[in-house]
């Protein structure tokens, strides 16, 4: 059984493109990603490839893409 997708938003005011797009492929192997975006955010729509831990890797997932946003120096939007 698979798990469901879920949307996130990351907005570009707080964080980084690049971290966004590294922290999709350290988390490859563990769920699947589409990634879209507009003009206040990144989106990336999320479906782990287990539904056992789906809460817990969104989390993991978003508090990744921040810790690489922060060592990165931030974002580069004014």
């Amino acid at each position: 059984m698979s798990a469901s997708s879920t949307e996130i938003r990351f907005a570009r005011e707080v964080y980084s493109g690049e971290a966004v797009d590294e922290a999709v492929k350290t988390f490859a192997n563990f769920a699947s990603f589409e990634l879209t975006e507009d003009e206040a955010a990144w989106i990336v729509r999320v479906t782990p490839n287990s539904p056992d831990v789906a809460r817990r890797l969104i989390g993991e997932f978003g508090n990744y893409a921040l810790g690489l946003t922060i060592q990165r120096g931030g974002t580069t939007t004014v």
